[in-house]
């Protein structure tokens, strides 16, 4: 396999500090609110993106536990395959998470439907195209049945330190 190198842009800040309670997608994260900081020498990048609602977080699970290809999800009782969860622990613990963004001040982004921890290392952001990114008639899989089931994040999915303190 070729090695691949990636590099942070940036970092996110948010409310959380910990993983437990946590919400576990953006669409459970209504209204919290949290500020991207990207590098200074990415600033750039950032021109014309204000015109989007959304927009899409690429960030590495940088606390994540140690790759599991057999999870219990947040939102079941049953152990899943990996590829079919969104779980942080993966063999790359590439995150993704659509947020609101709010406004750009410089190089930060004030984005709202935040779900990530604090201190995430950024690797990407890219608008969210609704004609693109938007398949609502989609199969959901095993998570068909639990449409709008909230379940708050509980650090099973992250080294053990991180559920510490707070």
């Amino acid at each position: 396999m070729k090695k691949m190198e990636l590099r942070s842009i940036g970092i996110i800040h948010s409310p959380f500090r910990k993983p437990d309670g946590m919400p576990i997608q953006p669409v459970f994260a209504d209204g919290i609110e949290g500020i991207v900081e990207v590098l200074p020498e990415f600033t750039a990048g950032l021109k014309d993106l204000e015109g989007f609602e959304r927009i899409w977080l690429i960030y590495w699970f940088d606390r994540a536990s140690e790759t599991k290809l057999i999870v219990k999800p947040f939102r079941d009782s049953s152990e899943r395959g990996l590829f079919s969860t969104r779980a942080p622990c993966r063999p790359n613990p590439i995150g993704m998470s659509a947020v609101r963004l709010l406004r750009i001040v410089n190089n930060s982004l004030y984005v709202a439907d935040i779900d990530v921890l604090d201190g995430t290392p950024l690797l990407d952001i890219k608008p969210y195209v609704s004609e693109f990114d938007c398949f609502e008639d989609s199969r959901c899989g095993w998570m068909q049945n639990l449409r709008h089931k909230t379940t708050p994040a509980d650090g099973r999915f992250y080294k053990k330190e991180e559920n510490q303190g707070d």
